[in-house]
C-alpha cells in the first residue's frame, strides 16, 4: 500500500511542480530560475510542516507521511534542476546570478523548512 501512495503522490507532486514552475516562469521572464526557486522553497516549508505534523504531533499517520513526503514533494522539489541551474547561470558568465541562486536557495530554503516546522508544531 506505501509503494501505491508513493506513485501515486509522486505523479501529482511532478505534475504540480511542472505546472506551477511553468506559471512562474511564464510570469518572470528572465534569466533567473525563478520557477525552481519557488517550487523548492515552497517544497521545503511544506515538508517542514509535514514533517511536525506526522512525527512531532502525530496528526497524519505514517503512511501519509511517506506518501505527502517522499511521494508528493519529493517529486514536486529538485535539486537536480537547481543545481542544472545554478551551473547553467555560471557557464553563462552571469556569476552573480548563480551565486543568488545556489547561495539563496540554500539560505532561503532552510528559513522556509524552520517556518514550515514552527508552523506545523503550532497547528
Amino acid at each position: 500500500m506505501t509503494y501505491a501512495l508513493v506513485a501515486i503522490f509522486g505523479g501529482a507532486g511532478a505534475v504540480s511542480r511542472y505546472a506551477l514552475d511553468g506559471w512562474v516562469s511564464d510570469l518572470t521572464h528572465g534569466q533567473f530560475p525563478w520557477g525552481t526557486f519557488v517550487v523548492n522553497l515552497l517544497g521545503a516549508f511544506t515538508l517542514g510542516v509535514v514533517v511536525a505534523l506526522t512525527t512531532e504531533r502525530l496528526i497524519l499517520s505514517s503512511d501519509w507521511r511517506v506518501a505527502l513526503g517522499i511521494g508528493y514533494l519529493g517529486s514536486f522539489t529538485t535539486f537536480s534542476t537547481y543545481t542544472y541551474e545554478s551551473v547553467k547561470l555560471a557557464e553563462d558568465g552571469v556569476i552573480g546570478l548563480a551565486l543568488m541562486n545556489s547561495v539563496g536557495m540554500l539560505a532561503l530554503g532552510l528559513l522556509a523548512a524552520a517556518l514550515g516546522l514552527a508552523l506545523g508544531r503550532t497547528l
